[in-house]
């Protein structure tokens, strides 16, 4: 069933205002990222290597050889399907400089719900700790 126009506007501008006000919450979620080629083949190979381990264990009557494999197949299906993790060097710098040196930006009127409540929380917290 379609959304009505209204429906439609008031979709984009939550949407917009999604993007601007918690852009931090809109990159840890990613839209469309998806694995790679190459993670996708080395986990369908080490998801294999699972599976003869565990076909092993049970064929030797070894419970340990036989979850180790369980383990092992489990580990390479997570790798094929779970999506990259890209943090670039600058990003990550610069979070642990924000963090250590404390600084949060500055409120604004625009600044998100959430923003906000963190913004307050930081605050009391510090507080308290003086």
């Amino acid at each position: 069933m379609p959304l009505s126009e209204q429906e439609q506007r008031l979709l984009d501008e939550m949407e917009r205002n999604l993007y601007q006000n918690d852009a931090a919450f809109v990159a840890s979620v990613g839209g469309a990222r998806r694995a790679s080629a190459r993670s996708i083949a080395l986990g369908v190979v080490v998801a294999l290597v699972g599976v003869v381990v565990l076909i092993v264990g049970v064929v030797v009557q070894q419970p340990l050889v036989g979850v180790l494999g369980f383990v092992v197949m489990f580990g390479g299906v997570l790798l094929a399907v779970a999506p990259p993790r890209r943090l670039s060097r600058a990003g990550v710098a610069a979070s642990a400089r924000r963090t250590s040196t404390g600084s949060r930006p500055a409120t604004t009127s625009s600044a998100g719900f959430m923003d906000r409540l963190g913004e307050r929380w930081d605050r009391r917290r510090e507080g308290d700790e003086r």
